[in-house]
């Protein structure tokens, strides 16, 4: 009994340097962009997008199912150093598969952009520019309900953007792989996700009951975490880069209402210390450039989570956040936005 103690020890001393390691590995930069960035990541990915890929279901959420029971059956036998060295190692392998990616200089660097602040003159041109892209690719979609895509067809569409914009931008560079309908759908609404990435696996998964119209971006958004972009608001741009470069009326469409969304909260912010007349003639300028068919379907949506909420979201969404912030995140779940200022100085970098 002592000697598989003292093993169990080892191993939990050696899962904890490994992990520690790894963190190190983090911040060192030269490592990060010269060897992890450009050649080991894009070798992992492949490997585990290409493995799981075989599977016509997800594996990674039985992945994450298995080991929480593990670590939940060891805390109920009180065995703390076998726990210990369970977390020791899932953080070690996270880091390797992933968690390095939040140390990269990332699309910024690649597209040599600055995070410099915008002006409200600034979004709300950007804002009518939107409206005006929106309602320019819904009328290329008619006048009735928008056909909702297989699986097949929204990888299909999206590996066409991302290979489109390779030609230009090398970096996004994919095969589309291993992108799956989540099993988790039923408690989405608690955990608070649209999509997400498996680490473990390289699996991109989508949630299978959102309004048609959010689905092609959001499969975007995901290949390009799959990609190596770890920052929620660079996987957003990468993802908005292979939107614009994509032939399909839909796939824009798709791009244009998401980022309507985050321009709409972002003015609204900043002019929140105009005059009240002011602001009430900013939105019905909005409104009123804004076609009845785009309306429609921002009310779809709108309804769709408005319908869905509860009191369990909220505290995903703050440990969600957390998180971010952990991962060198500083804006947490708010980084999602931030994907505005990265298009208005993508946008003047244009010019």
């Amino acid at each position: 009994m002592l000697v598989k103690d003292q093993n169990n020890l080892k191993i939990c001393i050696s899962a904890g340097i490994l992990a520690i390691f790894s963190l190190f590995l983090g911040n060192w930069e030269a490592f990060v962009e010269n060897c992890y960035a450009p050649k080991i990541y894009p070798l992992l990915s492949e490997w585990l997008r290409t493995l799981s890929g075989i599977f016509p279901f997800n594996i990674g959420d039985w992945l994450y199912a298995g080991l929480i029971l593990i670590i939940i059956w060891k805390l109920f036998q009180r065995k703390w150093v076998s726990v210990a060295s369970w977390i020791f190692s899932i953080l070690f392998v996270f880091q390797l598969f992933w968690g390095i990616n939040y140390y990269r200089k990332g699309i910024a660097a690649q597209l040599k952009l600055s995070k410099a602040t915008y002006s409200g003159s600034e979004i709300n041109a950007l804002t009518l520019q939107l409206i005006d892209s929106a309602n320019h690719y819904r009328e290329l979609l008619g006048k009735g309900a928008i056909p909702e895509m297989s699986l097949e067809k929204l990888v299909a569409e999206a590996q066409k953007g991302f290979q489109n914009a390779s030609g230009r931008f090398p970096f996004l560079s994919i095969q589309i792989k291993s992108v799956k309908r989540s099993w988790l759908t039923p408690v989405a609404d608690y955990i608070g996700f649209t999509g997400y990435y498996i680490p473990f696996t390289g699996e991109a998964n989508l949630r299978d009951d959102l309004p048609a119209i959010l689905n092609p971006y959001i499969i975007c958004h995901e290949v390009a975490h799959q990609l190596g972009y770890a920052s929620e608001s660079e996987a957003s741009f990468a993802g908005l880069l292979a939107a614009e470069a994509s032939n399909n009326p839909t796939l824009k469409y798709s791009l244009y209402l998401d980022l309507l969304g985050y321009a709409f909260y972002e003015q609204y912010l900043l002019s929140a210390q105009l005059p009240y007349s002011d602001f009430e003639k900013m939105v019905k300028e909005n409104r009123s450039r804004m076609d009845t068919l785009v309306k429609q379907d921002r009310k779809e949506i709108r309804d769709f989570f408005n319908q869905r909420k509860n009191a369990i979201s909220p505290i995903s969404n703050e440990l969600y956040d957390q998180f971010l912030k952990l991962q060198q995140q500083a804006a947490g779940i708010k980084s999602y936005n931030e994907i505005i200022a990265w298009y208005i100085n993508y946008q003047k970098n244009k010019s």
